[in-house]
């Protein structure tokens, strides 16, 4: 019987041969990589993945595609966890399983970036992520600063990860085609953050306030952080917009 993509969830089954071997290129798995799969959908991935490795983990919100996916699997070591992905506990997976985890996958569009937050909570136990995703949320997170596209995501994974868009796929590579382009990119976390962030969640807060009125200068967007004075003294100008900050001055700000 076949399965319908179901809107609620996002799902946009991914078809096309070619994209799928680039994309499993890309991961490059070790036999014995902790490997884990958001969203698997039908498979289209997941099977190449699990002619590569050892043990595949799997995080699907869907529970009836879960059984089509056993079945296709015949019996190789996939383990399916009925869940949802943005309230999955990786570290806890981390440490049944071992560490570092490496996370793929065909991302909902609707929730990729709250996934990317998720995600980055767990920096710590996750070495890098191969995703795909709506092109334009690719270009976000690795835009220059400057750029119409630069805004919270990109700072706040400038942060923790290293971003590599690596190639774009066409709507005719799933089904159903979404009304967007898409595109594949691999994070890799860093071992040290690139940034000196003294408090992450006050980081996070001061950045979010910052993009909430992009086109405000930062002594108004940030009048509740910091005065005019204070902006100035970490050598920033107050009269800037925040999208002409790199994400070192902005840790500059939060440690102000």
């Amino acid at each position: 019987m076949e399965h319908r993509a179901r809107k609620r969830f996002g799902q946009h089954f991914l078809h096309d041969r070619n994209a799928i071997n680039r994309i499993v290129d890309a991961i490059d798995p070790a036999r014995d990589d902790r490997l884990v799969e958001i969203g698997p959908g039908l498979g289209a991935i997941t099977l190449p993945l699990l002619e590569r490795v050892d043990t595949l983990h799997a995080v699907e919100l869907d529970r009836d595609v879960i059984p089509l996916l056993k079945e296709k699997a015949g019996g190789r070591n996939l383990v399916v966890h009925h869940a949802d992905a943005l309230k999955f506990d990786f570290g806890a997976l981390a440490e049944e399983i071992g560490t570092p985890l490496r996370l793929a996958g065909n991302l909902p569009y609707n929730v990729s970036s709250p996934l990317l937050f998720h995600f980055l909570s767990y920096r710590e136990v996750i070495r890098d992520m191969h995703f795909m995703l709506q092109k334009e949320v690719v270009d976000r997170m690795a835009a220059p600063p400057g750029s119409k596209t630069y805004g919270r995501l990109t700072v706040m994974l400038a942060a923790d990860c290293e971003i590599q868009p690596l190639f774009n796929l066409r709507p005719g590579a799933f089904s159903p085609p979404p009304k967007v382009d898409s595109a594949v990119v691999r994070l890799r976390v860093r071992e040290q953050p690139a940034l000196p962030i003294l408090d992450r969640e006050r980081f996070a807060r001061l950045v979010a306030a910052a993009f909430m009125q992009r086109r405000k200068t930062l002594r108004n967007s940030l009048r509740e952080f910091l005065t005019e004075q204070q902006i100035a003294a970490a050598g920033i100008d107050p009269s800037a917009r925040p999208e002409t900050l790199s994400a070192e001055e902005f840790a500059r700000l939060a440690a102000a």
